[in-house]
């Protein structure tokens, strides 16, 4: 039953990420909320953060103490009760003294991004924040870094981003397997779902939905202009195993709190899933929803040693396709134990950023052209300008370029974004043919890739 449920949800997410048309939407009734939401659409780029105990170890967050057989659950020993032990006793080890959220906020706006997402807590139930309804926690006093003065690491790294004029949003697992209230100590764990029957236990579910709801509004009231909870952990639905969390009663109160608060129930179409989440893929076609792809820059969602990231060129890549197709990019970049970013993380974007210096109209507040993508051009619009994004496959540039008058019309000059002059171009039966200045192609940041404006 189990393995039907899995490949169910597989099939399910395929369906609505290769075709548009398939996704239920249920669009925002709130004013405020619509509003926002639709500012947010036009930030295009943001930072997604896994970061826990788990990084110490450098694996997979939190999956290993689930009992599943599934690749991502595997663990470093046989005895899963001992694992489990070793695993919640990291806390008392972690000590990220190199902590420096200003120096990532910097590093983000740099590369031109308008958002990030943080795991305040993740599905093992450790808590980045300093919350009064848990000890496991980053300010407990178990946890060698709760003397540091910037230890309830949420309350910094909002502060810091935010001082920095990114929005900043809220991840947070709406299961927790430390969670007595949802895997109940007295039963064993078979798999990622509640381990009691909530019928015959319904008094044990309601002080967890009591304890999810206490600590998402201590969240909500404690940590300044928060614009968007990001709750993962999909599963946990009225739909399976009656796991209803009245997440309509707690987004009420909350925006109360918060108004205008996009709310985003991933997986779980209804009133409270704001924007779609295709995960570490871009969908088949555009979606006219508001939606954005969460993207891996190296390595894995949380942090692993010697991690590959993803070169600029393939970032701005995937950037261009995920806002051509009507997205947002949400880049996850991960904290290392010691609490900075590997070098890499920092060169990339760096880069991203000296792209987007030049680049950036073809992507903030654009919309989808009829024609989202032509051989390695992928577009966009804005206003009465149409956008070619040329992706770099290599170093490499033709100077002289054909784009089907088909495609393109009705337009009274092209520019090269970063490129002073109109370029040359001439317009045959088929064909618009465009004539580039190769000089400046062959320099950074042309190389990662280049825009052409056609001005209607």
């Amino acid at each position: 039953m189990k393995k039907f449920v899995i490949f169910f949800i597989i099939l399910l997410t395929f369906l609505i990420y290769s075709n548009g048309e398939n996704i239920k939407y249920y669009p925002e009734k709130d004013s405020i909320v619509a509003k926002k939401i639709e500012e947010w659409r036009g930030l295009k780029f943001g930072l997604l953060m896994h970061w826990g105990p788990y990084s110490q170890w450098g694996i997979v967050e939190s999956w290993s103490i689930c009992a599943e057989d599934e690749p991502w659950c595997k663990r470093k020993i046989d005895n899963y009760e001992e694992y489990k032990r070793m695993y919640e006793n990291l806390k008392y080890y972690f000590n990220p003294v190199r902590f420096n959220p200003e120096k990532w906020a910097k590093a983000a706006k740099d590369a031109g991004m308008k958002y990030v997402i943080f795991t305040t807590k993740h599905h093992d139930g450790f808590c980045m924040f300093d919350t009064k309804y848990t000890d496991y926690k980053i300010t407990s006093k178990d946890c060698p870094f709760s003397v540091n003065p910037k230890a309830n690491i949420t309350k910094e790294i909002f502060n810091a981003f935010r001082k920095e004029g990114l929005w900043v949003g809220a991840y947070f697992s709406k299961p927790d397997w430390h969670c007595d209230y949802y895997w109940w100590r007295n039963f064993a764990t078979p798999d990622r779902n509640v381990n009691y029957d909530i019928k015959k236990y319904p008094e044990r579910w309601e002080k967890f939905i009591e304890y999810t709801h206490n600590q998402i509004t201590e969240l909500m009231s404690n940590y300044g202009k928060v614009d968007i909870l990001w709750l993962d952990g999909g599963w946990v639905n009225a739909g399976n195993k009656n796991q209803d969390i009245k997440l309509g009663e707690l987004v009420k109160q909350i925006r109360k709190l918060q108004p205008g608060l996009i709310v985003v129930d991933r997986a779980v179409p209804g009133l409270y899933q704001n924007y779609l989440t295709p995960e570490n893929t871009i969908p088949k076609d555009p979606i006219k929803y508001p939606w954005e792809s969460c993207i891996i820059a190296g390595g894995g969602w949380s942090w692993v040693p010697n991690a590959k990231y993803k070169t600029t060129e393939e970032v701005i890549a995937i950037l261009a396709e995920i806002v051509a197709k009507g997205g947002n990019l949400l880049l996850n970049i991960a904290p290392g134990p010691d609490g900075d970013w590997d070098s890499d993380a920092y060169n990339l974007l760096q880069n991203i950023g000296n792209w987007m210096k030049i680049n950036s109209e073809a992507i903030y507040n654009t919309k989808p052209y009829k024609f989202y993508k032509y051989e390695n051009f992928f577009f966009t619009q804005k206003e009465n300008c149409l956008y070619a994004i040329h992706p770099a496959k290599n170093k490499k540039f033709s100077s002289n370029i054909k784009i089907s008058s088909k495609i393109i019309n009705k337009f009274r000059q092209i520019y090269l974004l970063g490129y002073q002059q109109p370029l040359i171009w001439k317009k045959n039966k088929k064909n618009i043919i465009i004539e580039l200045p190769a000089n400046i192609l062959k320099h950074e940041p042309f190389t990662y890739g280049y825009v052409l404006k056609f001005l209607k």
